[in-house]
């Protein structure tokens, strides 16, 4: 959300949001072999079937609600009086 704020120096929010992609990952997809798009844990999920379909909600729900938190967080800690 820092990366994005209007008193952020211009220009910096891809390298910003890039490296914390590239982190995540570094880290997530060689230990659990992590999907960072929902979209594409999708299709494989309709196809496998069974206990892929039934985790598929947690990919949709989980990134939604951490943007809303992480908004209001933000908003209420950073926000200018």
């Amino acid at each position: 959300m820092g990366a994005t704020d209007s008193r952020a120096p211009k220009g910096f929010a891809p390298i910003a949001i890039g490296l914390c992609l590239t982190l995540i990952h570094l880290v997530c997809i060689p230990v659990t072999n992590t999907s960072v798009n929902p979209a594409r844990s999708t299709g494989p999920a309709i196809f496998v079937g069974g206990w892929a379909l039934a985790q598929l909600w947690l990919f949709w729900v989980a990134p939604l609600l951490g943007g809303v938190l992480g908004g209001w967080t933000y908003r209420t800690l950073f926000s200018e009086p």
